[in-house]
């Protein structure tokens, strides 16, 4: 049986003693492979290589640091049909899907491909009597991400690609569910031009969490998973004087308003609620049609457009979405369907018990769809993380706006609707961290910043753009002045703000 081994100083690297995580074909329901579960020694060994390459790292030139981006981003593309079948059997989303994890993280990729010009400093000429400032950004040093199952691809990318361009060596611990890619991408940095020592990969569970959140030399770590974790490794992090980013769960409302093109909604929601599974923190779980007669026209159209979704197998290229990732993942949603049911929502379409012919021990869930669901229930305000839809029907607008903005989460929302004037006042008004109008899924393009508010996110700073730049530089601020030669140095040295 395969074993995913941790890539360390350029080499892999099993832990030992051996401990071993099982990695799931979730179209089968049978373990594939194992993954090594290291802990602080592992760690101590990533951190030595980081800190032998790091300092030389940081002193090579912006730009030659951006052609290893570009060759890194290059052999991606090179390998993507690889990539996207390694991560689809690992994970379960479909090859369309997986290509489209890897696609997003490529992008951040490219923005990083920039980075002579994101890291420029400010100058001021004249400061005071022959003085000038000027501030640049230097790495922090070595950083850490801990990235989830859902999108082994992009959000790995998403953090050492700025990282990385930025001059800092960076170590990854992603999931053990689906560890092959993030590996395979460390490999690929590597052939791109990338010092050993500079991108690693460690494995591990709660243990190499905290080993990494405890260790000294580590200045900065980023996070995405649920929202009692994010809160766990912020508050960890940030007492053991790091630098922490820590992206938590989400419950994104879709908000229909009367004068929405229904059948384009329709079509947006079938992507958004049931597309990879649900297994996604951008999914829309929620939909708040307004007024009686949007809900039940929405939900007329919904029922035929869930019945033609195909379930299938992650290599199928007809299916719309497949498994979810393991055992204990399917156990979980299920249990939130009953909880539903249990809570008196209605159940208008159950997809448990879903079989798929000649895979029936494989992690499959069916589309499933609620209706008349109320804010109080625990269904509606905790995060289920599947193909579940539920409907939470308002009587006004001010009511939409105000069950977004009032939920524990704020991670992202959208508005369907014709009118100019409805869009403004919601974007203005609703308390989430990312809006969409009439964009279902209001995910930031590279170059702009990803995150949420409230229980979504910790910390000051969103993933890249112009914000991870700024997570992962620190400002450094000098103030000059030569003198001219003369005995006194031809003025009395004065603080420019002293006049």
């Amino acid at each position: 049986m395969r074993n995913v081994a941790h890539l360390i100083a350029g080499g892999a690297a099993l832990p030992a003693p051996a401990r071993f995580g099982e990695i799931f074909d979730p179209n089968a329901g049978q373990v594939q492979a194992k993954v090594g579960l290291g802990g602080s020694a592992e760690l101590e060994a990533a951190v030595a290589a980081a800190k032998a390459a790091q300092p030389a790292w940081a002193a090579t030139n912006p730009q030659r640091r951006a052609r290893v981006m570009f060759a890194f981003k290059a052999l991606v593309e090179k390998h993507m049909d690889e990539l996207a079948h390694l991560l689809s059997s690992e994970h379960g989303k479909v090859i369309a899907d997986a290509k489209g994890d890897i696609q997003r993280g490529l992008e951040v990729i490219e923005f990083a491909c920039g980075v002579p010009h994101l890291l420029k400093g400010e100058y001021t000429q004249g400061a005071g009597p022959g003085i000038d400032v000027y501030s640049t950004r230097v790495p922090v040093g070595i950083g850490a991400g801990i990235t989830p199952f859902n999108f082994p691809a992009m959000i790995p990318m998403w953090m050492f690609g700025v990282a990385v361009a930025c001059g800092n060596a960076f170590i990854l611990k992603p999931s053990e569910r689906d560890p092959s890619v993030p590996v395979r991408l460390a490999e690929l940095l590597l052939e791109a031009g990338a010092p050993e020592g500079i991108l690693q990969v460690v494995h591990g569970d709660k243990e190499m969490v905290d080993a990494i959140l405890d260790h000294p030399d580590i200045s900065a770590v980023s996070f995405v998973g649920s929202s009692d974790i994010a809160h766990y490794v912020y508050s960890r992090g940030v007492a053991a004087g790091k630098r922490v980013q820590a992206m938590g769960g989400a419950k994104n409302h879709g908000v229909v308003m009367p004068d929405a093109d229904l059948d384009q909604v329709v079509k947006e929601l079938a992507g958004a609620a049931f597309g990879s599974a649900g297994e996604r923190c951008m999914a829309l779980p929620v939909v708040v049609p307004v007024g009686e007669k949007t809900a039940n026209a929405l939900r007329e159209k919904l029922l035929p457009a869930i019945a033609g979704l195909r379930i299938g197998v992650s290599t199928d290229p007809d299916a719309d979405y497949g498994p979810v990732v393991n055992a204990a993942h399917k156990a979980r949603v299920e249990g939130w369907i009953q909880t539903g049911v249990d809570e008196g929502a209605e159940l208008v379409v159950d997809g448990r018990g879903f079989e798929l012919q000649g895979h029936e021990k494989g992690f499959f869930i069916g589309p499933t769809l609620f209706d008349h669901v109320k804010p109080a229930m625990k269904s509606y305000q905790e995060e289920i993380f599947g193909p579940v839809l539920q409907i939470v029907r308002a009587e006004s607008f001010e009511e939409a706006v105000a069950l977004p903005t009032s939920h524990q989460y704020g991670n992202g929302v959208a508005l369907f609707t014709r009118n100019g004037h409805a869009a403004r006042e919601f974007a203005a008004r609703v308390n989430v961290g990312m809006v969409g109008i009439n964009v279902p899924i209001p995910v930031p393009v590279a170059y702009h910043s990803f995150g949420g508010w409230k229980r979504s996110a910790f910390g000051d700073h969103n993933q890249h753009g112009a914000e991870g730049v700024r997570f992962w530089t620190k400002v450094k601020t000098i103030t000059q002045r030569w003198p001219d030669g003369s005995a006194d140095g031809g003025n009395a040295f004065v603080i420019p703000t002293m006049g």
